[in-house]
């Protein structure tokens, strides 16, 4: 199983969940969507299963800069087209643990749904 971290580099979240990562020895793939943007698929598929909501960082800069028209009327489309257009408008980070997702990050949800057999602590 590979696991993927997706997010921005700078990210202060990013970096905190990379570094729970590291220091639990869990091998991982880093996705920067700064520089490798994002498939409207991939978007697709995890709006379905963790909700469009959850997805849409509606407390990051990008988000708060739209014109109040586009933060109106906000549906599953319109906020899927929004992120494809706009990365930094995803919350982050996104752990693609392969069968699951994991959105935002809080150590004790890593500890739980990060397998054990991906870490190797000591």
């Amino acid at each position: 199983m590979t696991i993927t971290i997706y997010g921005i580099k700078n990210c202060d979240t990013m970096k905190k969940a990379r570094a729970w990562l590291d220091e639990h020895g869990v091998a991982y793939d880093f996705h920067d969507y700064k520089t490798a943007g994002i498939a409207k698929d991939k978007l697709k598929q995890w709006s379905e299963e963790v909700g469009w909501e959850t997805l849409l960082n509606r407390a990051g800069t990008t988000f708060k800069k739209l014109p109040d028209a586009d933060k109106e009327g906000l549906n599953e489309r319109k906020a899927l087209a929004l992120m494809a257009e706009q990365p930094s408008m995803i919350k982050r980070p996104v752990l693609d643990l392969g069968p699951k997702r994991v959105v935002g990050f809080k150590p004790d949800i890593y500890a739980k749904e990060v397998p054990a057999k991906a870490r190797k602590k000591g």
